[in-house]
């Protein structure tokens, strides 16, 4: 350990508590403190040499030697109190006082101590402060001038110094005052050195805090112009921040966001407290090349908090208050948000769905078998009834239509699990759509009959063979006409062509039925929905017609397009491709919506033995 660094450390421990955290006072302290106790403790040893050599002191010399204490008293008031002007000030009149004494005694203004009153405004500078060294100035002109007033007046004693000892006294004291001038120079050298250097780091160090953080730092006017903002915003927007100054970042603000953007710097400017907005940002694309671009650009979303910038001076607390701002990507959580959103949503059609299901299975199911107990029981009474056998196969004939309309809402209901399980396959292969769909409308054909409703079959003879599941083509095509079948009313009519259409089957059922609300229209094939209200229903059905249709032509590869008008009919267009593209393959359930897109582009290989199954949708 060094004798510097032993001398600082026993500085360090004099200094006050509130000097020690701060590096740049702590060495203003140091440099007050250490010429005065160093010099006094000098002094003080040199003192009994002197005495040995000259003898006994005359009354200034004790004096002057007395006045050694003051510097060490000094020391002590600063690491007691820390007032550090109030020090300087101190030595100020300290030393102004030791000067005239001297000036007094040896000549007044002609004095060789006289010259020291230069050094007294000097010395103050150190303090760093203005008051300090107007004070200091002040007393040494007030000095000078009680000097000369003194020596014009005849008031000063005389100095008893010869002529030779004068010139030699002179010299003397202008050598001391330009060293100790020299040492005060050095000592204000050494702290603007240190004050730089501190400078120096704390900006090395907030630059680096800037350059590393996440968030990025702006300052604004309130009208929104950016005076300055971190690099960070370089990597956030993939800009130069050049051009984010002034108006560059407003423009790059979304055009619905802007007013919130403005209103939330406006109001941080003006009513002193933070605020926090949340907007767009558009960002530019990452480039490739010199002129090449990865694509368009896009917006991120930036939360930004924003709080009035405390003012340097008074003078400028009004108008030109401006606001520094942080703001941060909140791209990611915003993504989250719309997400729990959509999760939100899909869980109220689930438990809407679910009250759909109930009420249309507590009809479905409550309607056949009450039919089917109430005439089974008759049956069961026969003897009491006097039932013919007319009538027992009636009332059996109608014990098994209810089972059968049971067994249906069943398989209904077994079918779109399945779909929705991800379960249900299909085996393709190629069959001739043409007797398919002659065949479903005449299994319906009793019932339009029944109906009073006209069923017309238009289905040309050079179909061509297409490949895919014969059972689901001929599910499809059952639902699609029992369905027109059941929402047309007496006296209506019922279409069902089909044609080739590029590489598609086109199959069409037309009707003049009820129609479907426009409202209604949007949700044709949601699970369990019908149009209108379900306690309002005049037909029976479970509404899984149509979602089921949905799903098979999404194994397909086909469209569905629904289209209708109130009290006019419906018209319900098929798309299937004449060939499937792949036969291997899970495809996804389609939410309901009045076109199913393309799940599987043609003409892909595939497989001969592979078949095709739903997957849940999310």
């Amino acid at each position: 350990m060094t004798v510097l660094s032993i001398i600082r450390d026993c500085l360090d421990a004099l200094l006050h508590p509130s000097a020690r955290y701060d590096a740049l006072t702590r060495a203003r302290h140091r440099a007050f403190l250490a010429p005065r106790l160093l010099g006094s403790l000098a002094a003080f040893a040199v003192f009994p040499l002197y005495l040995a050599l000259r003898g006994a002191p005359s009354a200034l010399e004790v004096a002057a030697f007395a006045w050694l204490i003051a510097p060490i008293l000094l020391s002590w008031f600063l690491s007691r109190t820390g007032r550090y002007e109030g020090a300087h000030v101190l030595s100020s009149l300290a030393l102004t006082g030791l000067v005239m004494a001297v000036s007094v005694s040896t000549g007044g203004i002609d004095s060789f101590a006289a010259i020291w009153l230069v050094v007294i405004p000097l010395e103050a500078a150190l303090s760093a402060s203005r008051r300090v060294v107007g004070f200091a100035s002040m007393l040494a002109l007030a000095g000078a001038a009680l000097l000369i007033a003194s020596g014009q007046s005849g008031l000063l004693p005389a100095s008893g110094i010869s002529a030779a000892l004068r010139g030699t006294c002179m010299a003397f004291g202008v050598a001391s005052a330009t060293l100790y001038a020299a040492g005060l120079a050095f000592g204000v050298e050494t702290l603007a050195r240190t004050s730089v250097s501190l400078l120096s780091l704390e900006e090395d160090r907030y630059r680096l805090l800037a350059r590393n953080m996440s968030d990025v730092i702006s300052r604004h006017r309130r009208n929104g112009a950016v005076q300055f903002i971190s690099p960070q915003a370089e990597a956030m927007l993939g800009t130069p921040t050049a051009r984010l100054l002034g108006h560059g970042l407003f423009d790059r603000v979304h055009v619905a966001d802007r007013p919130a953007y403005l209103t939330a710097l406006s109001e941080a400017a003006r009513g002193g407290q933070a605020r926090s907005v949340e907007f767009r940002l558009r960002k530019d694309p990452v480039r490739l090349g010199e002129n090449a671009e990865s694509g368009p650009a896009d917006f991120i979303w930036v939360e930004m908090r924003c709080r009035p910038l405390e003012p340097m001076s008074p003078a400028v607390a009004d108008s030109a208050q401006e606001v520094v701002a942080v703001m941060r990507d909140v791209t990611d959580r915003k993504l989250q948000e719309q997400e729990l959103e959509l999760v939100r949503c899909a869980a109220e059609q689930a438990d809407a769905a679910k009250i759909r299901f109930l009420a249309t299975m507590s009809h479905e199911l409550r309607t056949p078998l009450n039919a089917i107990i109430g005439f089974s029981e008759m049956i069961v009474r026969e003897e009491h009834l006097m039932l013919d056998a007319a009538r027992r196969r009636e009332y059996a004939q109608l014990i098994n239509d209810s089972g059968q309309h049971l067994l249906s809402v069943v398989n209904g209901i077994l079918d779109m699990s399945k779909m929705e399980a991800g379960n249900f396959e299909i085996a393709p292969e190629p069959f001739a759509p043409r007797p398919a769909v002659i065949n479903c409308c005449n299994l319906l054909a009793l019932k339009a009959r029944e109906g009073g409703i006209d069923l017309v079959v238009n289905a040309p003879q050079d179909l061509p063979v297409i490949t895919g599941d014969p059972r689901a083509f001929k599910q499809i095509v059952l639902n699609l006409v029992s369905n027109a079948i059941k929402f047309t009313e007496r006296g209506g009519k019922v279409a069902v062509t089909s044609d080739v259409e590029g590489a598609r089957l086109m199959l069409r059922v037309t009707d003049t039925g009820v129609g479907i609300a426009a409202d209604d229209l949007k949700r044709i094939g949601d699970p369990f929905f019908q149009a209108g209200k379900t306690y309002q229903r005049r037909r029976e059905g479970t509404g899984l017609g149509l979602s089921i249709v949905k799903n098979l032509l999404a194994l397909h590869g086909g469209e569905l397009k629904v289209q209708s008008r109130v009290d006019e009919g419906t018209t319900v267009t098929v798309a299937l491709p004449l060939t499937i593209g792949r036969t291997d393959a899970k495809a996804e359930v389609i939410h309901p919506s009045n076109k199913i897109a393309t799940l599987t582009p043609a003409g892909r290989p595939v497989p001969q033995d592979a078949t095709f199954q739903v997957k849940k949708s999310a």
